[in-house]
């Protein structure tokens, strides 16, 4: 007796049954070009630098990177693979084949994009001892930014979406 108590409860307390809401139908995808372009998820750069030591370093302790490898040949480290985040940098010891002089850097800017607040970024990295090349701004594109140069003379921007 109880449950059928129970059960005219129950059925008592549902509402009235509405009509099932219509699905939108999802926007058609555009063809794609044919023949297909590249579509790239991720882009790493390798970077040759003078002293692979200083440069491992610098971006460990000053752009705040992790070591995830590094490899040797005759004892001596040849290069190393730094992360932060999605990104991966190679850097490899120059074997100065092309001379001594060579320089490296010269033209190249990395831009990297993060949530994190890029006014205590760069007060962190100024405080490890980076260089940097512009102070914290607002751009009129619509970013935060500032940028650091690496011992190889490496450009690299970090921003922020303003």
């Amino acid at each position: 007796m109880a449950a059928r108590k129970k059960a005219a409860k129950s059925k008592a307390k549902k509402p009235a049954r509405r009509p099932a809401a219509r699905k939108a139908k999802a926007p058609k995808r555009a063809a794609r070009q044919q023949p297909e372009t590249l579509r790239l998820r991720v882009v790493s750069a390798g970077l040759t630098v003078n002293d692979i030591d200083a440069s491992i370093a610098w971006y460990r302790d000053v752009l705040g990177c992790v070591v995830q490898e590094t490899w040797t040949s005759e004892g001596k480290v040849q290069g190393a693979v730094m992360r932060s985040g999605n990104a991966t940098i190679y850097l490899g010891q120059d074997d100065w084949k092309k001379g001594r002089d060579r320089k490296k850097g010269e033209g190249v800017r990395f831009y990297c994009t993060t949530v994190q607040d890029i006014d205590k970024l760069a007060a962190q990295m100024t405080s490890r001892g980076a260089r940097l090349t512009h102070e914290p701004v607002t751009q009129s594109w619509g970013v935060r930014d500032f940028g650091v140069i690496d011992p190889d003379g490496y450009r690299i921007t970090i921003q922020t979406p303003a």
